[in-house]
């Protein structure tokens, strides 16, 4: 157990591509928190840009120490904490909501006016406030690892991305993008019944989608109109039920408007950079009825059934933690992620 005035590894991000490894304190903790000795983070799509950027508009201001995907062993816990105890092995979700704002109250946490974000995983400790320690941190169950653990805050916001997706079984879902997200998405749309397409230019991530239950497969790369394909593969060329976004990419944002039937459901899941804008066909709109939804996040609700998906093998976690490196190599990690190689990387502090 950590005393006080001990120092700690942890990866402090400067601004774009410039992460330093430092020995800085270990956290102080208050009455409701819980100290984590973290046993694995995992990168992410996020953390990527984070990285790339220099920063997140909502969740780091640099410097600062990042990596929200994480899973660890409880070192300490305040006085005021009841349900923790040192030696637990426990996973955070990175945020909680307040409960208290007008959202909050309509049962719409991941809106949120008063979301908690916490950071911090790419370290040896992280502390967990009391609202995520109340709400989002939970006991690890004995047949899951900790990093595995660790992939439950993305699939729980895949969890909501699927559940206001309004999928049906036997539906047709066009999955655009096959990284760690699209691949949550592969999965979850099978396990309803439905039948996932998994678009991506990289054959690796189609052949990883085709493992996890894709019904077919979409080679995106330069001159391949996926709009057509996809509407090859549905009866009488309707295009599919449900077309969801995992790119981020404004491009394929408008694409996935186009490839979807009349009353289709479009999910915009992948955030784009701050400032990008869309052209949308009012006419396509209109007299398709289509629905184009935004989904955010997750809530505590979603968290708790990720972590039971993967206590009871529903997730291929095997296809999603193709590597480990230690946190010293946190550079490397986060480059793997940005070439694309891989899925998702353990760093272990």
């Amino acid at each position: 157990m950590p005393g006080k005035n001990k120092k700690m590894k942890a990866a402090i991000l400067y601004g774009p591509q410039d992460v330093r490894l430092e020995e800085i304190d270990i956290p102080e903790i208050g009455p409701g928190d819980v100290l984590l000795k973290v046993k694995a983070a995992l990168t992410c799509g996020t953390d990527a840009k984070v990285f790339l950027r220099g920063g997140h508009p909502r969740m780091i201001k640099p410097p600062a120490v990042f990596g929200h995907e994480f899973s660890g062993e409880v070192a300490r816990v305040g006085r005021a904490v009841k349900d923790f105890h040192p030696g637990m092995r426990v996973v955070a979700a990175n945020s909680a909501p307040c409960g208290k704002c007008f959202f909050c109250k309509i049962g719409r946490q991941s809106l949120c006016d008063n979301l908690l974000y916490i950071n911090g995983g790419y370290a040896e400790y992280v502390r967990i406030p009391e609202r995520v320690t109340r709400q989002n941190l939970l006991e690890i169950p004995q047949n899951v690892s900790f990093a595995q653990a660790a992939l439950v805050e993305p699939l729980a916001c895949v969890v909501h991305g699927v559940e206001e997706s309004n999928i049906e079984p036997g539906n047709w879902v066009a999955i655009n993008g096959a990284g760690p997200i699209g691949l949550f998405f592969v999965a979850l749309v099978k396990l309803k019944g439905a039948r996932p397409v998994a678009i991506d230019v990289l054959p690796e991530r189609l052949q990883r989608a085709r493992k996890l239950g894709a019904e077919a497969l979409i080679d995106a790369g330069p001159g391949v109109d996926v709009v057509e394909k996809v509407k090859e593969l549905t009866e009488e060329g309707r295009g599919a039920d449900v077309a969801i976004d995992a790119t981020g990419v404004p491009e394929v944002w408008e694409k996935a408007l186009r490839m979807v039937r009349k009353g289709g459901l479009v999910n915009l899941f992948g955030g784009c950079a701050p400032g990008t804008k869309i052209e949308v066909d009012t006419a396509l709109l209109h007299y398709s009825e289509l629905t184009i939804k935004g989904v955010y996040h997750h809530t505590p609700g979603y968290v708790r059934q990720a972590l039971g998906l993967i206590r009871e093998g529903k997730i291929d976690t095997g296809l999603f933690i193709t590597k480990e490196l230690p946190l010293e190599k946190i550079t490397e990690a986060l480059k793997l992620i940005i070439n694309h190689q891989g899925v998702k990387t353990a760093v272990i502090p």
